[in-house]
């Protein structure tokens, strides 16, 4: 089967106890050696980084595996003539794995360490690790592979020492990744061999420090006053290091446009700017966007409504207070399974994975994605895995669009049928009402390019969304939480809408979801354009 972890013949090969240097130490890192080190079992190679290399070497390939040391090779491939045996141990997945940033002087890039302990379950036959890294809505998978010397055999008093991996460099800041710590080795029917952790890197400011990131920087404070008919707006300035001289501002109302640029002389204040706006409409609202004056500067978004002057101390006095949502880090998270289609495409696709990123990392949310879980759909089957975790999560979220509707499609579930996935989510949602119970754990979405039709029927009774607009009535669903109380309104960070779009996972979500919206629109143009061109075929034959 092909889940089981590429483990070597020559150094699984259970030995006598022996004591190591690692007894004595509490953190385990890899020791500078290679294969040939751990074959013989000689001092210095107990815990060894094993190479791509060496890999190929040992199993006779000729020409470059370009997967490195991730392929996973067949156990009993490389173990059942030698010892038929090996293959059957159990090896209880890792504990406690943690993810840590470590020095990196590359500031366009984040480097981590991957630390772990190993389970004292069949401990006695544990020959190495696997770690695994893989962005999440992103290609590539980086892997490295640790194998203990062949006269090793650990003690239960193992189980409490921390093991580490080497550093992953070059990771992109501000990306979510899926982190998997495989424990060696891996008979060919088991399912409790890894341990997955998902994280994000550090965005640049983070990292580098706000003031650092020129491509990151934006105004973090705006002050808006009104003075009579004049609209007066403070903005903090950038640093000086970052060498920002000229800003700009926009603010719309009623299909017109007011444009202002600044340039503010630092001479009388380096910190803080004030510019006015005039001849506003009154009682108008307006929406507006301040910026450095650079290319792909991030925008701060704010809002603001032109009182009429007799309505402003009125209007002071009844105002409507604020509250900033702080969550917890101790807070649960919902577990939340995304289902969709992949008949509408890889931008389809890629959008969903920019939504389960978003939720996962602003709305609190563990989001369950057979993208993120290819093990688990492998050792388990489409059907089996998708029951399962309809069973287990907390809310269940089908993303709809054309494709779902399509007969004889498939889903991305492992190519489980789109028509047998909404037929297997009907059926829950009816036996829920059938006994009384609570609905809200089943919800239904359509991005903008997608329409209401675009919903199964078997969905009409479940709570449905178009987003990215409706993220804030869906993470009230999620956590319930009350949006709207008497005299105040709640404002999360990263999901209301003055700030949505200004963390690079919103971003990301909404380019994902204006890229698909152009692709539907290129791929319908080529169905009418073929309907036109048969229809002349026709007419002249």
């Amino acid at each position: 089967m092909w889940r089981a972890i590429l483990i070597l013949c020559h150094v699984l090969v259970p030995g006598q106890l022996v004591q190591s240097p690692d007894e004595l130490r509490t953190t385990i890192t890899p020791q500078d050696c290679g294969l040939s080190c751990v074959r013989q079992g000689g001092p210095g190679c107990d815990y060894c980084r094993i190479s791509s290399d060496d890999v190929n070497a040992a199993l006779g390939l000729t020409s470059k595996n370009q997967f490195g040391t991730c392929l996973p090779w067949p156990c009993f491939k490389l173990l059942g003539e030698e010892d038929p045996g090996i293959c059957n141990h159990y090896v209880q997945a890792p504990t406690d794995v943690t993810i840590e940033f470590v020095p990196d002087p590359e500031p366009k890039s984040d480097t981590m360490v991957v630390s772990w302990k190993p389970s004292q379950y069949g401990i006695t036959f544990l020959r190495g690790f696997q770690v695994t890294l893989q962005p999440l809505g992103g290609f590539g998978v980086a892997c490295q592979l640790f194998l203990f010397q062949k006269n090793l055999t650990l003690s239960v008093s193992h189980a409490q020492k921390v093991y580490k991996s080497e550093p992953f460099p070059g990771l992109s800041l501000g990306s979510d990744f899926a982190v998997t710590v495989m424990a060696l080795p891996v008979p060919e029917k088991w399912e409790h061999f890894y341990r997955s952790k998902i994280f994000s890197t550090r965005s640049c400011a983070e990292k580098n420090g706000f003031q650092r990131c020129k491509a990151d920087w934006y105004p973090n404070y705006i002050d808006v006053q009104q003075r009579g008919t004049v609209i007066s707006i403070t903005f903090n300035l950038a640093p000086p290091n970052l060498g920002i001289t000229s800003y700009f501002s926009y603010c719309s109302a009623n299909g017109k446009t007011t444009y202002a640029e600044m340039a503010p002389n630092t001479s009388r204040n380096q910190t803080h700017h004030t510019f006015e706006l005039r001849d506003l409409e009154e009682g108008s609202n307006y929406t507006c966007e301040i910026a450095a004056n650079e290319m792909d500067a991030v925008r701060k978004l704010f809002k603001f409504q032109f009182e009429r002057r007799d309505l402003i101390e009125q209007l002071e006095e009844v105002k409507a207070q604020e509250e900033v949502l702080i969550l917890s880090e101790n807070q649960k998270s919902p577990r939340l399974l995304i289902c969709y289609s992949s008949n509408d495409g890889p931008a389809h696709v890629n959008a969903v994975m920019k939504l389960a990123a978003f939720m996962q990392q602003h709305m609190a949310t563990q989001v369950c994605l057979d993208l993120w879980d290819f093990l688990g759909l492998a050792e388990e089957g489409s059907m089996a895995w998708f029951c399962r975790q309809i069973q287990e999560s907390d809310f269940v979220l089908v993303v709809c669009s054309w494709g779902l509707c399509c007969k004889g499609g498939t889903s991305a579930q492992g190519s489980l049928d789109s028509e047998v996935m909404v037929g297997l989510i009907g059926a829950e949602v009816g036996r829920a009402k059938s006994d009384g119970k609570d609905l809200s754990k089943y919800m239904a979405a359509i991005f903008n390019y997608s329409k209401e039709t675009d919903i199964p029927t078997e969905l009409g009774l479940v709570f449905r969304y178009k987003l990215p607009a409706d993220l804030l009535l869906l993470f009230s669903q999620l956590h319930q939480v009350r949006l709207h109380t008497p005299g105040r309104y709640m404002k999360i960070n990263n999901i209301s809408d003055e700030d949505f779009a200004l963390s690079p996972a919103g971003q990301a979500l909404q380019q994902a979801i204006s890229d698909t919206e152009e692709a539907m629109k290129e791929n319908q143009k080529k169905i009418l354009d073929s309907e036109e061109g048969g229809k002349e075929g026709n007419a002249n034959a």
